[in-house]
């Protein structure tokens, strides 16, 4: 019988940033604007978006501010409201979100570790993860992988995209039967192989879908470098049991935005400046007269 289909996300939060320091020195790298919103609720947005009716934040040291920042702050509100340039989605920070919960990693242990403070939360329901500092421009990726999930009875459903061959080192790299469709079984994966001996141009797009058999794959999961777990290794331990791990192709009209380093960073903040329902039209004019300067 398939399995029921998800409605818990849990959004991983406790990385350092490190790549982003020094602006990463007082604040998380979740909390980092990207056009109007910090990053992490662009992510919390598209969990909802996709009908999951109940989020769990897994937080760490330092990183107050993403709880402070889907609090409720009465205060504040009429102050906002007065605004002309407010929408409702502006307003729904300052009211609060309802159904956002937190636990906290309490060691930087790995994000197989961090998924594993999941386990109260999620019990023996399927769920969808999320890495916090990665923006996905559409619900409509998590929705396929609900329905893949379910559909093909899998233990474990990833998110991956194309990547060009060069950048292969950087990333969780997958194979698999019928790379080219739009969804496949996974055979294996690997984190950031060396230089030419990638198995394939897809990588990880930070969205998964569990099962609770990820549990059992995180206990398995023999720590690596500074004593972590890695959630490829332990989604390596579950290919190579019977249940399947399925793999969802982002579509081309799909972007992956990843805020884990300065230039990724620059080139996300500045499309979606340049996007702006109301100031990107000014902004587009901008940038093209600062380009005639170079």
């Amino acid at each position: 019988m398939p399995e029921r289909a998800a409605q818990k996300a849990v959004i991983l939060v406790a990385g350092a940033g490190t790549r982003l320091f020094p602006t990463t020195k007082s604040q998380p790298k979740e909390m980092l604007p990207v056009g109007r919103k910090p990053v992490v609720q662009y992510v919390v947005e598209e969990m909802q978006a996709a009908g999951l009716s109940k989020i769990l934040l897994v937080t760490g040291r330092q990183k107050t501010a993403i709880e402070d920042h889907f609090d409720s702050d009465p205060g504040m509100a009429e102050r906002w409201r007065s605004l002309e340039d407010v929408s409702p989605d502006d307003m729904a920070v300052i009211d609060g979100w309802p159904n956002v919960y937190y636990t906290r990693q309490r060691e930087p242990t790995g994000s197989a570790e961090a998924v594993a403070c999941a386990r109260d939360f999620v019990g023996d329901e399927p769920f969808v993860v999320a890495f916090g500092d990665t923006i996905i421009s559409t619900p409509d990726l998590v929705t396929r992988m609900i329905s893949t999930h379910r559909s093909r009875e899998a233990a474990a459903t990833v998110a991956v995209e194309a990547i060009a061959p060069e950048d292969a080192y950087k990333y969780g790299i997958v194979e698999g039967d019928g790379l080219s469709e739009a969804e496949f079984r996974l055979t294996g994966i690997v984190e950031k192989p060396e230089a030419g001996r990638a198995p394939s141009n897809l990588a990880v797009a930070a969205r998964y879908v569990f099962g609770p058999g990820i549990f059992d794959a995180i206990g398995l999961t023999r720590r690596g470098r500074g004593g972590e777990r890695w959630l490829t290794d332990s989604i390596a331990i579950m290919i190579r049991q019977p249940s399947p791990v399925w793999a969802v192709r982002l579509e081309p009209s799909e972007k992956r935005f990843d805020i884990g380093n300065f230039e990724s960073y620059f080139k996300a903040f500045i499309e979606f400046a340049l996007n702006d329902p109301r100031y990107g039209a000014s902004v587009r004019q901008a940038t093209m007269r600062l380009l005639e300067r170079f």
